[in-house]
């Protein structure tokens, strides 16, 4: 990992501000989700993307039930229950 020599102190509620810098230079906008991550003792932030909750694939997502699922892995479960 490489360091930014930026630190944060967390305020009473947990909170930590991301300077606009590095927003910018990360392509990270008001709203975007953020995924925490845990690496050893490190904690890891990155951009959160929605996947396949079956392979993890990233193209042609349906949402079913607030989960989504590429339809590649709809096909499969279908032809499964078939």
């Amino acid at each position: 990992m490489k360091s930014t020599g930026v630190v944060r102190r967390l305020d009473n509620l947990g909170r930590v501000v991301l300077p606009i810098e590095l927003r910018r230079t990360m392509g990270i906008d008001v709203k975007d989700k953020l995924e925490v991550l845990v690496d050893g003792e490190n904690i890891v932030l990155r951009r959160y993307h929605d996947a396949c909750i079956f392979c993890g694939g990233d193209e042609s997502l349906i949402s079913f039930n607030g989960k989504q699922v590429c339809r590649a892995c709809a096909e499969g479960l279908a032809a499964e229950l078939r």
